[in-house]
């Protein structure tokens, strides 16, 4: 399927999207994962695919996007192993999305509150946008929800947001994986993956130079072959492309699913103590509803 990335800062890793930028396609798995697991995360997609396709199989460049969860996570322990990634494989499936501290984002932290992953979508006319974070970027202060600082707002959590040595708050980094069924080429799948920098400035995030904030928009409504696989497409392919002139409505869905599935990923996730006994605390849920209620009341 067509498919492009985009780098916000490049402080982090997305592997397989020099190819994806090359060829516009999509043509594997994608994992997210911690820093110190991309690589078995890789090898393991690679195997499943090997597993998969047997013989027919020659190579693959998988794409696996990682943030870093080092304060609540034995980071140097490389505790992810490939049965893991074979469970996750497995266990995939349509409907609602687990948020919060799971999967990939079980040790992160966004915006000084336990992070972690996040989803949102938006139905524009005949189709969907839909979005999924893995949440660790952001500074405490700079929170907004629906243009109220929240972050300012707030009391201070009970727990220190930093450890001794830790990198200032902002130095941590988010992921963005953007899906369609609209159907895009790759030049577009790029321009809504670029529009995902918006939405994260819209809860407070500027891709400070210690983040590693990328996305990645792939868009299902073109079944278009790999070049590698098992059966190719024909010689010439008959794609279809959305006229440029209606696609604004996918950007600004595209720019409030991504700020809605950041706010959902803080919602969701609880607070946690890591092994280090370092706490994070959850976002305070009724505190922030009730200075966003309060915020949309000035305003209106």
């Amino acid at each position: 399927m067509f498919a492009a990335p985009h780098r916000l800062n490049g402080n982090g890793e997305l592997t397989g999207q020099h190819w994806v930028a090359e060829s516009g396609q999509l043509t594997s798995y994608i994992g997210l994962t911690n820093t110190h697991s991309v690589g078995v995360v890789r090898d393991a997609l690679i195997a499943h695919e090997k597993s998969v396709r047997g013989d027919e199989f020659f190579f693959s460049l998988p794409v696996v996007g990682e943030t870093c969860d080092g304060i609540l996570n034995d980071l140097n322990g490389f505790h992810i192993r490939p049965e893991h990634v074979e469970a996750a494989i497995a266990n995939a499936s349509s409907g609602p999305v687990q948020e919060g501290a799971v999967g990939g984002g079980t040790g992160m932290i966004a915006h000084g509150y336990k992070g972690g992953i996040g989803t949102s979508s938006r139905v524009v006319g005949d189709y969907t946008v839909g979005v999924l974070v893995q949440a660790n970027h952001g500074a405490r202060e700079r929170l907004m929800i629906d243009g109220v600082p929240v972050g300012r707002l707030l009391p201070p959590p009970p727990t220190p947001t930093l450890m001794p040595g830790q990198p200032p708050e902002g130095t941590g980094s988010i992921i963005v994986l953007v899906a369609t069924d609209a159907p895009l080429i790759p030049t577009q799948c790029a321009r809504l993956a670029q529009r995902t920098a918006l939405g994260i400035a819209r809860t407070g995030g500027a891709g400070e130079n210690g983040s590693g904030d990328i996305a990645f928009c792939f868009s299902t409504g073109n079944d278009i072959a790999g070049d590698f696989a098992a059966e190719p497409g024909p010689d010439v392919a008959r794609v279809n492309m959305l006229a440029n002139r209606l696609i604004d409505g996918l950007f600004y869905a595209t720019v409030e699913a991504t700020e809605e599935a950041i706010i959902n990923a803080m919602f969701a996730a609880q607070t946690m103590e890591g092994p280090d006994g370092f706490v994070v605390t959850a976002l305070p849920r009724d505190e922030t509803a009730e200075l966003v209620k309060r915020g949309r009341a000035l305003a209106s």
